[in-house]
């Protein structure tokens, strides 16, 4: 499609596809089952993490499979189930322990520990996939490294050098070779001393306090290992080198013993201007050393590059910028829950279940602006079906609507029901609760609302950029806040490391559309080496026919770089829309790309 445009710079496209706890609790991140050993990943301005799943009422490390959440935002989390498991791995028979993920050559890398049939001992397997929520697949046919020892982590260096980190109770590192799934030379022991790694008192045979789980990174120059101190209970240590492979010096604790689980696994990341540290204890109800849940917490580092002492909160960290109620919004996408479970949809994805009366979702934040007219969900309900409760506030906060549910037959016979709102304005922690008879009510795949007077107004969340990233991801490259250059106010973003004209920052705008109705589109571009020269086009692709409206564009240019791409068309389409996105990309070129105070009206 791109290669037949013939604009030299920028270009302004709209692709339409047709195909139980204290109510501010917000720490631990996931409620619906146990999960443990964080590991977060950044990519395409959104946040990925990577968890293992502790099995109901383990005495041991129950774990067959492994989870993947995401979030723009820190506070609601979106479960993308399991896209690996022993399952993957032939050659596995047990123990689908703590991984971690890394990116590289437009793939994902999922570097797991797990026990190896033929030799009965623990062996490092790598699982790949295309998408950072999976499918993964086993990337060898046989382990990548095997010396009876776990927890695995990548760094890629500068260089573009990788190395990877595991062990307990040694600590090795092996060079990984560009492919990701292979090595050079021998397997390394890093030397742990008193001075690299800390004093460990009354266990001769371990001196040290490194216990497990390395986390490696670097920042401003330094390279950091962060890792799990002196068992039972531990604590969260940490160390400091000038290269990815030493010599090392202690720095001291990050986290002090406390939780309710004898472990802890640290996983450490940047993300929409701040940092973030991930960690699991035993804090839901039934949980404990075989029983974690994972948690977040906001942290600066200090000064001298040091990390600060960090505490378990239930509070979790503060949100970055707000829900948009007013797109679809996937029911699995939750700040808290209480009840509820997540599985499978038969329509892809996940789905809410196994609701009964009483449960509820608290979804974070939610920007009602001027008000919300209605409620749509789509739902399904094996029995008589129950009532959705629109709250504001708490479970049993001020009621703007219900909406009820019959039954559909089936768990997964779904149909979209919708109920008028009143009540529900500015931004405000909203509350599902499910109330019904006994049992089983009804299922929930994902809902909206409508806003006050059909819609109008910007359709774009977040077109100031003020609020981050939120609202945007990218289809390619790095997308990110910037706050160097803004046309307006304080932020733009910035999509760098494109590869094709065609990367660029887009946000999803399906069911904000109407057929036939016509629209006003505005965009400030800026390219980083210089000011675009730009056109605009809307992309209409229905029954597998692709038309393009080319706009003509008022342009206007100012002095700091930034070019306005204005322009208006009549969209229409036949069929059901499925997928819509107002997009930014070149038709030439793979510079970096900002855009600030983008309107869709």
């Amino acid at each position: 499609m791109r290669s037949a445009l013939a604009w030299v710079m920028s270009v302004l496209c709209l692709t339409i596809l047709l195909p139980p706890a204290a109510a501010n609790a917000d720490n631990p991140i996931v409620q619906t089952i146990y999960t443990a050993d964080p590991a977060p990943l950044v990519h395409n301005g959104r946040l990925y993490l990577y968890t293992g799943h502790d099995e109901d009422g383990s005495t041991y490390f129950t774990m067959r499979d492994w989870r993947v959440y995401s979030t723009t935002d820190m506070a609601n989390w979106t479960d993308h189930g399991s896209p690996m498991s022993l399952a993957t791995f032939a050659w596995a028979d047990a123990n689908a322990w703590a991984g971690h993920v890394a990116y590289r050559n437009g793939r994902f890398y999922w570097y797991v520990p797990v026990r190896n049939r033929s030799t009965g001992g623990m062996a490092i397997g790598v699982g790949v996939g295309d998408s950072p929520t999976g499918p993964f697949r086993d990337a060898l046919g046989r382990p990548l490294v095997e010396n009876n020892e776990i927890d695995p982590n990548v760094l890629i260096d500068d260089s573009g050098q990788a190395y990877l980190y595991w062990g307990n109770p040694r600590l090795a590192y092996v060079r990984l070779n560009s492919d990701m799934i292979s090595y050079s030379g021998a397997v390394t022991y890093i030397p742990l001393t008193t001075a690299g790694y800390g004093t460990r008192t009354g266990n001769p045979s371990r001196p040290t306090l490194y216990e497990e789980g390395p986390w490696v990174f670097k920042r401003n120059g330094q390279y950091y290992n962060v890792f799990a101190a002196e068992c039972c209970s531990e604590f969260i240590g940490y160390s400091t080198a000038p290269s990815p492979t030493g010599p090392w010096t202690y720095r001291g604790t990050v986290m002090p013993r406390q939780g309710g689980s004898f472990t802890n696994h640290a996983g450490i990341v940047d993300y929409a201007g701040g940092s973030y540290f991930f960690y699991h204890n035993g804090a839901l109800p039934g949980g404990g050393g075989y029983t974690r849940s994972v948690a977040v917490e906001k942290f600066a580092y200090n000064a001298d590059g040091t990390i600060p002492t960090i505490n378990m909160t239930t509070a979790g960290p503060p949100q970055v910028g707000t829900l948009d109620p007013f797109v679809r919004q996937e029911a699995e996408t939750i700040a808290w829950s209480s009840g509820v479970e997540t599985e499978p949809s038969g329509e892809g994805g996940m789905n809410v279940g196994f609701i009964e009366n009483g449960d509820h979702i608290k979804v974070k934040g939610v920007a009602f602006g001027n008000g919300a007219s209605s409620f749509t969900a789509r739902v399904a309900s094996g029995t008589t079906g129950g009532r959705i409760e629109l709250r504001l506030g708490s479970a049993t906060g001020t009621l703007v609507g219900t909406c009820a549910v019959n039954g559909t037959g089936g768990w997964q016979n779904w149909t979209t029901v919708t109920c008028p709102v009143s009540g529900a304005s500015g931004t405000r922690d909203l509350y599902l609760r499910f109330a019904g008879g006994a049992g089983y009510l009804l299922n929930l795949n994902w809902w909206q609302f409508t806003p006050s007077g059909g819609g109008g107004g910007n359709l774009l969340t977040n077109g100031t950029m003020e609020d981050g990233t939120t609202g945007w991801t990218s289809s390619g490259g790095t997308l990110s806040s910037a706050t160097d250059v803004a046309h307006a106010g304080s932020r733009s973003l910035l999509t760098s490391g494109r590869t094709s004209a065609w990367q660029g920052p887009h946000q999803n705008v399906t069911n904000r559309l109407t057929n036939g109705k016509t629209y006003t589109t505005s965009v400030w571009v800026r390219s980083q080496s210089g000011t675009p020269s730009a056109k605009a086009t809307l992309t209409l692709t229905a029954n597998g026919t692709t038309s393009y409206l080319q706009l003509t564009p008022a342009q206007t240019v100012t002095a700091t770089g930034w070019t306005q791409l204005t322009g208006t068309a009549t969209v229409s389409w036949t069929g059901t829309l499925t997928s819509a996105s107002f997009y930014v990309e070149t038709a030439t070129g793979t510079d970096g790309l900002y855009i600030d105070d983008a309107s869709f009206q």
